[in-house]
């Protein structure tokens, strides 16, 4: 592969995050992010742009298409159903290609309403009211048709809240029957050759926002394949897309919508084998790919992730070793990680340590390579750490006692942390 250069736009969205944790480690692709706002993508993303205007102002092409130019970027990875409108309907005017399908797919899979205009006459169709007058039985569902997630998502009881909606909803909005059953996600592939080549259900066990949270890989259902299939032929998909179904009431599939993009929660068919950003980056470079079985029986369970910034510089670190690099009988790889970002920006790492048994021997017992560390201080149990180091203005120290960090700090007054604070100290750019 040659090395080519993608941009993910709005790169802190969940989806650009998702893309960025899909596609940041692959070694000839050269990942950028950019937003219109400082978003998360500022902290994860180490080529990070952030002054593109909104999509709605008139010079968002143009400052993109400087972006691009100045940066040589090859493709654009939209990350949000507004932008990849938006850009779609401006693509023969960008300097890069975009990383989805043809404009006419993403205009229909925008609105559900053209969505089940297209695939009129199929059985997997929930059954839509064009006004209050057809309907007979309660409840029923409101959403706008243009929307991600469960924005403006309601179940009405009643004739007079379906009205009441109506009146007061500006946008065009689907009125269809109620589904009660479970919600699924499948997350699909087609090639440049139009043929779909993947397509994986998984369960939306916990949602929140609108973002599904907990969800499992499920075994192959002929029945979703098929619709699957339908829809791919129905529509001109290329790449990564998915789409979403409910059971109803008799527990039949009913489609919910159509995507022309990575979702969020995608991760999970990443962790099963299949990283479909990647396939799609493949697939518009021209290459015939082969997609692997997927792992079965893979979940996900997404929370807060946390990235923190620290006003602080230091130019050498005093490491303990137990209950500090060895806690509670292991490795704290949160510690061995920040170990080796010292070492990437040679910063010299010094191990100080009462530990009581030989240390090179327990560090190699642990595959720790001893020469991880730049010195090791191995003192007797009797002795004070802050007699056996000299440190700089600017060196960090870190050890679970506190005891220890406040000898350290009175005696020389350099910065001290916690073990437990480690993590801060990680750089997630990448």
């Amino acid at each position: 592969m040659k090395q080519i250069s993608i941009m993910v736009f709005p790169c802190g969205s969940e989806i650009g995050l998702e893309l960025h944790r899909a596609l940041k480690d692959i070694r000839f692709i050269d990942l950028y992010g950019a937003s219109s706002v400082d978003d998360h993508g500022k902290w994860v993303y180490k080529n990070y742009i952030g002054d593109i205007p909104f999509i709605s102002d008139e010079r968002f092409v143009e400052v993109l298409n400087k972006h691009i130019d100045e940066n040589h970027i090859d493709y654009i990875f939209p990350a949000l159903d507004s932008v990849i409108l938006a850009l779609s309907q401006h693509r023969d005017e960008l300097h890069a290609k975009l990383l989805t399908c043809p404009h006419e797919t993403v205009e229909l899979c925008r609105s559900k309403s053209k969505t089940y205009e297209r695939l009129v006459g199929c059985d997997f169709l929930p059954k839509t009211y064009k006004s209050a007058d057809e309907i007979e039985d309660y409840p029923v569902i409101i959403k706008p048709a243009e929307s991600q997630g469960a924005q403006g998502f309601m179940i009405l009881k009643s004739r007079e809240q379906l009205l009441y909606e109506l009146s007061t909803r500006e946008d065009e909005q689907v009125v269809c029957e109620y589904l009660p059953g479970e919600e699924y996600t499948i997350d699909c592939f087609t090639d440049r050759n139009g043929k779909l080549r993947y397509a994986a259900c998984r369960n939306r066990n916990r949602i929140k926002n609108g973002i599904s949270v907990n969800s499992s890989v499920m075994a192959p259902d002929a029945r979703v394949l098929e619709i699957a299939r339908v829809i791919n032929s129905k529509m001109a998909f290329r790449g990564v897309w998915f789409f979403q179904l409910k059971r109803n009431t008799k527990g039949d599939y009913r489609l919910l919508e159509c995507a022309t993009r990575v979702a969020g929660t995608m991760c999970v068919q990443r962790a099963a084998g299949v990283n479909l950003p990647l396939l799609t980056v493949f697939d518009a470079e021209g290459y015939d790919v082969d997609i692997p079985e997927s792992i079965a029986g893979v979940e996900v369970d997404r929370a807060l992730h946390n990235v923190f910034k620290l006003d602080i510089d230091y130019d050498e670190v005093y490491m303990d070793f137990d209950d500090t690099v060895i806690v509670h009988d292991r490795v704290n790889t949160t510690v061995l990680s920040f170990i080796y970002q010292c070492v990437e920006k040679n910063i010299p790492v010094i191990l100080l340590t009462r530990h009581e048994t030989d240390i090179i021997a327990d560090l190699k017992a642990r595959r720790i390579a001893p020469e991880l560390f730049d010195r090791i201080v191995c003192l007797p149990r009797s002795e004070r750490k802050i007699d056996h180091v000299t440190p700089s203005k600017k060196a960090l120290f870190v050890d679970d006692s506190f005891a220890e960090r406040k000898s350290m700090r009175d005696a020389f007054g350099i910065l001290t942390l916690g073990v437990d604070a480690v993590e801060a100290l990680l750089d997630q750019k990448q």
